[in-house]
């Protein structure tokens, strides 16, 4: 074999490797970009079930306090328009949005045992809110871990070639499960 030869099939070889490299680091990004996507998918799963758990102690609650605070109807209307709300939102966002709402009314469920001295002794709502602030605790935790694969996936989403393997997957900009703007705020404590 004459030196022309052997040159241009060590190129052929260089470049063979180089592509099948390529792909090879292609079919890993893509792969990535996948997996990323699946486990958004499956921290969302995560923050439903808990967030299913509330709202299935949320009509048990409710009962209790209805027993002592008879003229707050339209809070318990608002959290079964909010329960309902949530139960017939079909994406992620309205799903977010639907919970972002039944915090603000749970919140204002439960300054009611301030109102009713004889509530707050009430051994029913005692262990219904005890469930309740347990899974909200929980609720937390599963948004935080949700959030982080939000952030995994949408900083690698804004990278050069995340763009690209993103957009060849199918896989979209997640949004993050955001503090409601009403909870940022402290709250404020007035002694009477």
């Amino acid at each position: 074999m004459n030196n022309g030869v052997k040159t241009a099939l060590i190129i052929l070889a260089v470049f063979a490797a180089i592509a099948i490299g390529s792909v090879l680091w292609g079919v890993g990004q893509y792969n990535q970009v996948v997996a990323m996507d699946e486990q958004i998918k499956s921290q969302w799963a995560q923050v439903e079930n808990q967030l299913k758990r509330r709202y299935d102690l949320i009509p048990n609650l409710v009962e209790t306090v209805k027993g002592y605070a008879k003229h707050e109807r339209e809070l318990f209307e608002n959290i079964a328009n909010a329960r309902t709300k949530y139960f017939q939102a079909n994406t992620v966002p309205d799903k977010i949005q639907a919970s972002q709402q039944m915090e603000g009314l749970l919140s204002r469920l439960l300054v009611l045992r301030e109102t009713y001295p004889q509530l707050k002794a009430n051994e029913n709502f005692l262990k219904l809110q005890d469930s309740l602030e347990g899974t909200e605790n929980r609720i937390a935790v599963e948004r935080m871990r949700y959030n982080d694969s939000v952030k995994i996936l949408n900083t690698y989403r804004r990278t050069v070639f995340g763009k690209f393997f993103a957009s060849l997957a199918g896989v979209n900009e997640a949004q993050y499960y955001d503090i409601p703007e009403a909870e940022k705020e402290a709250p404020k404590v007035k002694f009477q």
